[in-house]
């Protein structure tokens, strides 16, 4: 039964390589929600389409759980990241993994993507959906034990710290489904937020609330991260004042996300928060470049939003290019 499974998988998909040779209705850049649907889309619509990334999936594939995805009671953030692939796989897509976006630059009514493997692709339209990636705290000893105590990544990293000690930063949505995750297998879970208050949503508050082997340290912030071959422990500051060191064996820093626009400095208008700006129609300032997703001005981070918003854009390309 797993063998008919896999082979009717391998028989569905249709993706290609991206050829240097071709001119491309649209690239897409990005592999994560926004740019997985606007590649369902484009290429229903019958558009030649490449999409480039660095990994299918983008966030997702660091969300452990996701229970406000329409369909879904409770999904995996992998096993939604699998549904999205499989679909974008029927279709004839070229589909470019394993690497960055450098630049993009437009020569008359074509657009030229710089890749990171020193290749230029040609696309008559761009979708930029490349999201966003994890802040960090910026303090001694962050870089340093980084895989060494210091993560960025639940799904990855919770099975590591059963009955140890761990720290989380962050009091947001992020934050407190990590603090969840952790309480249910650490010894002792200490939330640390710089707020007077938590800004998750109630319901991950209330779960949070429920576990006995936890703490929160409002009004507080991380100052250093201290260890030997790994994390010990870390100084904290509170209130502005006090300061204390509490014993750790690892940190999950989960202050929210930057986007990954740098790669369009100059080229597009981006915001005062680095997030490029788009219209009601995701179109850019520049014509026949369209964003969605995170990296975008649109409020609201979130899965469904992202997908969206990668429908939107999708849709206003294939306008786009039929009026040109």
């Amino acid at each position: 039964m797993d063998f008919r499974i896999n082979l009717r998988e391998r028989e569905d998909n249709k993706l290609v390589m991206p050829s240097e040779n071709e001119v491309y209705d649209v690239a897409i850049i990005g592999g994560g929600p926004a740019g997985m649907t606007a590649a369902v889309y484009t290429l229903r619509k019958g558009l030649k389409t490449a999409l480039f990334t660095f990994d299918i999936g983008g966030q997702m594939l660091e969300t452990y759980s996701i229970e406000n995805y329409m369909g879904f009671r409770f999904i995996e953030g992998s096993a939604l990241v699998n549904k999205f692939s499989s679909q974008i796989k029927q279709f004839e897509l070229a589909l470019l993994e394993g690497i960055y976006v450098k630049k993009i630059m437009k020569n008359e009514k074509l657009l030229s993507i710089y890749t990171s493997n020193d290749r230029i692709y040609k696309s008559r339209s761009v979708i930029i959906s490349a999201g966003k990636s994890y802040k960090k705290l910026g303090v001694k000893g962050e870089a340093e034990f980084t895989g060494k105590g210091v993560s960025y990544c639940v799904t990855c990293d919770v099975p590591l710290y059963k009955n140890k000690l761990v720290v989380v930063v962050g009091g947001g949505n992020s934050g407190v489904e990590a603090s969840i995750e952790l309480a249910k297998i650490a010894k002792h879970v200490t939330l640390i937020q710089r707020a007077s208050h938590l800004t998750a949503d109630y319901v991950l508050v209330k779960q949070f609330e429920q576990f006995k082997n936890k703490q929160i340290l409002f009004n507080s912030e991380v100052i250093e991260i201290l260890g030997d071959e790994r994390v010990r422990g870390v100084k904290v500051k509170t209130n502005n004042t006090e300061k204390k060191i509490l014993e750790a064996d690892g940190i999950f820093v989960e202050i929210g996300l930057v986007p990954n626009s740098k790669f369009v400095e100059g080229f597009v208008n981006l915001n005062k928060y680095g997030e490029i700006i788009v219209d009601e129609f995701c179109r850019t300032n520049v014509e026949g470049v369209f964003a969605a997703g995170d990296i975008t001005s649109v409020p609201e981070k979130q899965i469904i939003v992202a997908a969206g918003e990668g429908a939107k854009a999708a849709l206003s390309v294939y306008r786009y290019l039929n009026n040109i």
